[in-house]
């Protein structure tokens, strides 16, 4: 068996326990359109201020509802050794760091599929760049704030306060991410030249190569503490 195939195997199963509760999945979206709805009725800006909000605004709801599936990756594994039976299995630990990735991934990146439209509904905005590049950033930050939030998270599930412990940690280590994430965004918005956004894209993608791996090096010894 490959190490991708063992990959993909811890992968299928967080997406299968995924699709038969939808308890992640389910919050993350219900987040998420709470922001929506919330900023969108609680800004009335012109078209103009509109152009620096929607980025973070976008991205306050992205990240945070990323956090939810974040604090529940590991913390679920540990519900009857769970995770003790997966660090017995005849893979290399790095497996189940990257399965994990992979598995908050694609939970992340549906409910970003989802919701993204609906901000250019409720804010009426019309996008001036590339639907493609918008993607591809969207993309980039959230595997980069993944990444280290999945390190992360397996670190905060050996404490009591795990779901407390992880968003203090994360927050300031992802602060390139969010940055770039930020910037590209409301450069793409804008309809602004390639020049304009492509050193934040470098950011992100220097940033998710160095915290993909780091973690792939550590993460043996993260899950034996």
């Amino acid at each position: 068996m490959s190490f991708l195939s063992r990959v993909w195997a811890i992968a299928a199963k967080d997406l299968r326990a995924e699709l038969r509760t939808k308890q992640t999945s389910s919050a993350m979206l219900i987040f998420a359109f709470l922001v929506i709805v919330i900023f969108a009725f609680a800004f009335d800006p012109t078209r103009q201020s509109l152009a620096f909000i929607l980025p973070g605004v976008i991205w306050v709801a992205f990240l945070f509802a990323a956090m939810l599936g974040l604090n529940r990756s590991f913390v679920a594994e540990k519900v009857n050794d769970c995770l003790h039976g997966l660090m017995l299995a005849p893979v290399d630990r790095s497996a189940i760091y990257f399965g994990k990735v992979l598995a908050n991934l694609v939970f992340t990146l549906v409910v970003e599929a989802v919701s993204l439209p609906l901000f250019f509904v409720l804010f009426n905005y019309t996008l001036q760049g590339s639907w493609a590049l918008l993607g591809a950033v969207v993309v980039l930050a959230t595997f980069g704030f993944i990444a280290v939030g999945t390190f992360l998270s397996a670190l905060a599930a050996n404490t009591r306060t795990s779901e407390i412990l992880l968003p203090v940690i994360l927050f300031p280590v992802a602060v390139p991410v969010v940055i770039g994430a930020v910037q590209a965004t409301r450069a793409i918005l804008a309809g602004a030249q390639l020049t304009e956004y492509l050193p934040w894209l470098g950011v992100l993608g220097v940033y998710g190569a160095v915290f993909l791996a780091v973690p792939f090096l550590l993460f043996e010894y993260v899950l034996e503490g």
